[in-house]
């Protein structure tokens, strides 16, 4: 099925405790909560604040949390603060060497650094670490951050004043937590296009991509870090930095379409009840005659709630999700993907036998998956099948960190809705309306550059 999915770069969690205790356990079960944000790899860098300067351990391999960290690696990452990665990779190779944390050595000292996002003027700083005489050799936009905060040290008084150099160098959409062996520094993009949420537990003070997160750890939401806002936590607490915050902000859309997890809560906006208000939205534009609305497992589930809800029409489940089958964007054919969609979605026949279902998705982005779901729906005796998909057609490509794919492999670049109707088998398609995406939001103003093109930062038209 993830070959049809758009996919997040990455999450990201750190955590500071009172000397004496070990960090490592809790940023494990905060990777675990944040897991959905990346399958690839996943990694942990940790550092005893009052043990010898610059001794950060850590430890990072392909493959989920559960399978990169077992009870030996965890008791070898010894530390009172660290910060953690899960990724999916926007730039850069799916490989071991670009796996997350980045640990650095540098003149001054060792720093470790995890990222989620994208730097659209990565080449530009690339080029001038370069000229500056840095030996650089790395490929993603991660490590470029990482030396340009190393190089940025080498002038400034603290590590959080390199930060806050680097920061007003860099354009595009992050969120970025630094481990110093004394510090944890977290900076969120000025327009704020990526979640990072701040939370405590008694002494402690974690900093993490979601607040679902937080409660996995019992830490207390505190706030939102604010868009362009560098939080540092010390032995004296929580110091917070303001100087490249702005007014204007544009938050993605798809963190509440699809990204975060249900129980979060971003920006003030809960992600499970933007989903049912999409889901109504949905209803009120695109009426239809049906006897049950049902969703693809997991992400249209919520929306679909918010249809039945709305349109006043029973909401069943029609699918049987085997939450133990691999992730099927890994296999390595096209066959064998389409044959795992099978494996892990199964049709309920006696829900759906005779019935005028409609069917709720997040997002079509090559129509593939929705295309096969149709037809097994209809296979198990589905008399009509009118598709709502609760996002607008993608038509371009994001910059800032969403793996949308290029124009030739979105469907909607291509075709109609009614083309795609027609392709997909479905007796009807809509489409969430641009002007009805706000419902989900209130007043929170987004990003949307991926439905209208009208992008919130000049990106030079590269597509990493």
């Amino acid at each position: 099925m993830k070959e049809d999915k758009l996919r997040e770069e990455c999450g990201v969690f750190g955590i500071w405790e009172p000397a004496g205790m070990q960090a490592a356990q809790s940023i494990y079960y905060g990777l675990l909560a944040l897991q959905h944000r990346g399958q690839e790899s996943a990694g942990i860098a940790v550092c005893d604040t009052v043990g010898p300067m610059g001794n950060i351990c850590s430890h990072k391999a392909m493959g989920l949390v559960s399978e990169v960290f077992h009870q030996n690696t965890m008791e070898s990452l010894k530390g009172n603060i660290g910060i953690g990665h899960v990724r999916y990779s926007t730039t850069g190779s799916s490989s071991t060497e670009n796996a997350q944390p980045l640990v650095l050595n540098y003149l001054k000292g060792t720093l470790a650094l995890a990222h989620n996002g994208n730097i659209v003027n990565a080449e530009e700083l690339r080029r001038d670490l370069q000229q500056g005489g840095a030996i650089f050799r790395g490929t993603t936009d991660s490590e470029v951050l990482a030396y340009q905060i190393a190089k940025e040290r080498a002038a400034s008084a603290s590590i959080e004043e390199a930060v806050i150099r680097t920061a007003e160098q860099v354009r595009g959409g992050y969120a970025i937590l630094i481990m110093s062996p004394r510090k944890l520094v977290g900076v969120r993009d000025p327009l704020g296009l990526k979640p990072l949420c701040l939370g405590r537990r008694g002494r402690s003070y974690v900093l993490a991509s979601e607040s679902c997160a937080l409660k996995a750890v019992d830490a207390e939401f505190i706030r939102d870090v604010k868009p362009g806002e560098i939080i540092t936590i010390t032995e004296e607490g929580v110091r917070s930095d303001e100087s490249l915050c702005q007014k204007e902000h544009a938050h993605c859309i798809f963190e509440y379409i699809y990204f975060a997890r249900l129980d979060s809560d971003i920006d003030g906006i809960n992600v499970y009840d933007a989903r049912i208000r999409g889901g109504r939205a949905l209803a009120k534009r695109y009426p239809v005659e049906a006897d049950l609305v049902t969703g693809v497992p997991d992400s249209g589930l919520s929306a679909a709630t918010g249809y039945a809800k709305q349109a006043g029409i029973p909401f069943a489940l029609a699918f049987q999700k085997n939450s133990y089958i691999g992730r099927t964007f890994i296999k390595p054919s096209k066959e064998e993907r389409e044959s795992a969609v099978h494996m892990k979605l199964s049709v309920l026949e006696s829900v759906v036998r005779d019935k005028r279902l409609v069917l709720i998705d997040d997002s079509i982005v090559r129509g593939t998956t929705i295309a096969n779901l149709i037809t097994m729906l209809r296979d198990a005796g589905a008399k009509e099948v009118h598709v709502r998909i609760s996002s607008p057609p993608f038509l371009y490509p994001c910059y800032y960190g969403t793996d949308v794919p290029d124009n030739s492999q979105l469907i909607a670049t291509t075709y109609s809705a009614e083309a795609i109707c027609q392709k997909i088998g479905a007796d009807s398609l809509g489409y969430m309306e641009l002007s009805d995406l706000q419902e989900m939001t209130g007043s929170l103003p987004l990003c949307k550059a991926c439905f209208d093109q009208q992008y919130p930062i000049e990106h030079g038209g590269n597509h990493e």
